[in-house]
């Protein structure tokens, strides 16, 4: 079956579709994206990354080219072309083509650049690893300071994941200051008891849509919320360890630097939370 892609304006073929290389986003990472998980054919809190969507745009001082009833539309089209039942979209939009390389912006009237394009995943909602939970090594965390944009410069994120690839675990968390700070692409949290503990929202993390989703049902399940740093130590000497996103909604940590988390074994609590949480968003899906 051919893979359709969204270019500004147009749905192609996925080999007809092309970029200048004059981009800014291909030049100089100047642009922003969102990837909306899709279950049963529909997306899954899809207000929530229009929301986010228009403030990285705005942080960037990007113009917003749709308005989130012409992106619900573009998604749906999107996902229907390609018949996809479970996966991802993936949405970029960069600040244009400037017609040449310069640091400084191009003019204000500059159209940015829509990128869109589905990824299909078969099984996202019930994968081998949400039974067993991942093994995660920290890393020094160098990136820029607003990771609260959501913008393209994923070099360093990519660099982490390889690193931990190559000590034979499957995450990374990033540690500033001597305190966790977010994975590679996603949110992080720990449990002690019935307190679930994350990073406070500021410019030192993503401000992910699923973690919105999660602190709520973490309240309805009766879990206290604490939202503040935690340590390597602390993480090691808690009950549970768990991570969120769009793409994983929440899988278990169960193994820091080499050392079990809790039991070593998904927690229940983060099972509950899991189970809960795609159960709402099938619910909530449009």
């Amino acid at each position: 079956m051919k893979r359709w892609v969204y270019v500004n304006g147009n749905v192609v073929t996925a080999e007809q579709a092309v970029v200048s290389v004059f981009d800014r986003g291909f030049l100089m990472a100047d642009a922003v994206y969102e990837v909306t998980a899709v279950l049963d054919g529909k997306l899954i809190d899809f207000a929530g990354h229009c929301q986010r969507l228009a403030r990285s745009l705005s942080e960037l001082e990007i113009a917003n080219p749709h308005t989130p009833q012409q992106w619900l539309e573009l998604h749906r089209q999107l996902v229907q072309r390609n018949q996809l039942v479970e996966g991802l979209v993936y949405l970029q939009i960069s600040r244009g083509n400037s017609g040449d390389r310069d640091f400084a912006y191009p003019p204000s009237d500059t159209p940015p650049t829509v990128v869109m394009f589905t990824q299909s995943k078969p099984g996202m909602a019930h994968p081998a690893i949400a039974s067993t939970g991942l093994k995660v090594i920290t890393v020094a965390d160098i990136r820029w300071g607003r990771r609260d944009i959501k913008t393209v410069q994923l070099l360093y994120p990519a660099m982490a994941k390889m690193m931990a690839t190559k000590t034979g675990a499957d995450e990374a968390w990033f540690v500033q200051d001597g305190l966790v700070t977010e994975g590679t692409s996603n949110n992080a949290y720990i449990l002690r008891g019935q307190v679930m503990i994350t990073r406070q929202l500021n410019n030192d993390i993503l401000h992910g849509t699923t973690r919105g989703a999660v602190l709520q049902i973490a309240h309805e399940l009766g879990l206290a919320v604490e939202q503040r740093g935690f340590s390597v130590a602390e993480a090691l000497q808690a009950d549970e360890a768990f991570i969120t996103s769009a793409s994983a909604f929440i899988l278990p940590v169960v193994e820091l630097d080499g050392q079990p988390i809790g039991s070593g074994r998904p927690g229940a609590n983060t099972q509950q939370l899991r189970q809960a949480y795609i159960a709402r968003a099938r619910q909530q899906a449009i």
